[in-house]
């Protein structure tokens, strides 16, 4: 449990930037990582946090940087904004940090509108017989290839699905399927359900798009194995089919309608855009002003900070995040196309008149008060609390500062789990607070952090008690010898 809290907080807390100007920050005080607000996290605080956790956690330069960034650096701002007396709680900074979800959010609502306009097939056996919306239902009996088949175990594969094929016909695909189909479908007689033709490998959907309903396939080899496939027929996939057809169909329509959108907008991407998207990606706070364009459309442009705002609205930025960063150049690219895309239909959904409702706002605000609360009350820094212990704003600044250093003890100790503060709170604090993060300071704490673990590790193996394998029969080096085991001399 000690091990996993740093790590999960590590893959869902937001990456927390330094403000602008990162490259002239704290130059000129080398002991100095990182300034929130009145405070300083020194080199030597940081290497010692590090060196001494009792948590098992690496020791590197990431690390280190989600140490004083993502968690030192907010929480004393927090801190020093209920030493202060700021509640936190302006609405219109609350709503511009939240912008992309606000905006994911008339989005959603927009197209929904869009949607109940177009017209939808509700399932119909004459719309399942032309495919209409890419659909088909199935059942096949797979006959595998063994995991790094060779071409003579393929081949041997082969010679048996050859002779079971003519054997098969609708009567008894059921029962074969049971009998020889190696994947889970089996138990149910190889059926498949209903699924879009393009979810398959492309040589079992060429298959089955050649089929008519009921019809059987020849053997058709895939990555897989041997498929026999037979497309069901209007009665076997009537109950699956009503139940998907009317989403699919709309599905269809929505990706009809933002293509057409997409087109008429001339969307545009940069050639730099993936590099530029996958740097942004790496540290979207940091880039939440960027006004780098990255892809041009008729009536606007998208910048890196527009970008990094939507990023951070995901409801699973870092992951996200991540899968960006290790992504190739042409799906990065496709990406920035995507959110352009989205731009433009949030340009409609103005056009329509599609607002944030009060309901929603109402939330936002309620939500945020809360995380705030919470935060403050998991470290001891409640403005209740610092009031009833500090009388004035400089004592309580200094006992925040304190109990936050305390806190991070404790969570480096594996006694308290870490606070992650969600984006919309890290983009309040960072516009309205000054921190400033020094790379070269993060550089020089790994190196002290890095000496101290060695030398507790060399310490604790100085400490073990030394053992060894015994040989048969005799004692282990080392170890003491019991009175029994030592041979008396014989009696004359």
């Amino acid at each position: 449990m000690k091990r996993s809290s740093l790590v999960v907080l590590a893959l869902s807390a937001t990456t927390l930037a330094a403000c602008d100007g990162l490259k002239e920050a704290l130059t000129a005080h080398v002991d100095v990582v990182a300034k929130a607000g009145s405070q300083e996290l020194s080199v030597v605080r940081l290497g010692d946090l590090l060196g001494k956790a009792k948590l098992q956690i690496p020791i590197n330069k990431d690390v280190a940087m989600l140490l004083a960034r993502d968690l030192w650096v907010p929480y004393q701002l927090l801190a020093h904004a209920t030493a202060t007396g700021d509640s936190l709680t302006d609405t219109k900074a609350i709503d511009a940090s939240a912008a992309g979800m606000l905006e994911n959010a008339r989005l959603s609502r927009f197209m929904e509108g869009v949607a109940a306009k177009m017209p939808v097939d509700s399932g119909s056996e004459a719309a399942y017989l032309a495919a209409k919306g890419d659909l088909y239902s199935a059942r096949h009996i797979l006959f595998k290839f063994p995991d790094n088949a060779s071409q003579a175990a393929k081949d041997s594969v082969k010679k048996v699905a050859t002779a079971v094929a003519p054997k098969v016909n609708s009567a008894n695909f059921a029962e074969m399927a049971k009998k020889y189909s190696a994947d889970n479908s089996s138990a149910k007689g190889g059926d498949l359900g209903v699924f879009p033709r393009g979810s398959m490998v492309k040589p079992f959907g060429d298959a089955l798009g050649a089929l008519k309903p009921g019809e059987i396939s020849p053997l058709v080899e895939t990555q897989f194995g041997y498929h026999i496939i037979q497309r069901n027929d209007w009665d076997q996939a009537k109950t699956a089919y009503l139940a998907q057809a009317s989403g699919r169909s709309r599905q269809v329509a929505e990706s009809t309608y933002i293509a057409q959108a997409q087109a008429s907008a001339k969307v545009t991407v940069k050639a730099d855009a993936a590099p530029t998207m996958k740097a942004i990606a790496k540290d979207p706070l940091g880039h939440r002003n960027d006004k780098t364009v990255l892809a041009t459309y008729t009536g606007g442009s998208l910048t890196a900070g527009r970008l990094a705002l939507v990023l951070l609205a995901s409801p699973q930025s870092q992951r996200l995040s991540q899968q960006i960063q290790g992504a190739p150049d042409t799906l990065v690219a496709q990406y920035v196309t995507n959110m352009a895309q989205r731009d433009v239909l949030l340009h409609r959904a103005d056009s329509a008149k599609i607002a944030v409702t009060p309901e929603e706002l109402a939330t936002l605000h309620k939500d945020f008060a809360s995380v705030v609360a919470q935060s403050w009350a998991a470290m001891g820094i409640d403005p209740k609390m610092l009031q009833d212990s500090a009388k004035t704003k400089e004592a309580r600044e200094r006992l925040a500062a304190a109990r936050v250093e305390a806190f991070l003890d404790r969570v480096m100790a594996g006694e308290a789990q870490p606070v992650p503060i969600p984006s919309p709170l890290q983009i309040v604090l960072m516009n309205k607070y000054d921190a400033k993060v020094n790379a070269a300071g993060i550089d020089r704490a790994v190196e002290r952090a890095s000496k101290l673990r060695v030398a507790a590790d060399s310490a604790r193996a100085a400490n073990q008690p030394r053992s060894a394998v015994p040989l048969p029969g005799a004692p282990g080096v080392g170890a003491a010898v019991p009175p029994s085991a030592v041979p008396l001399p014989k009696k004359p």
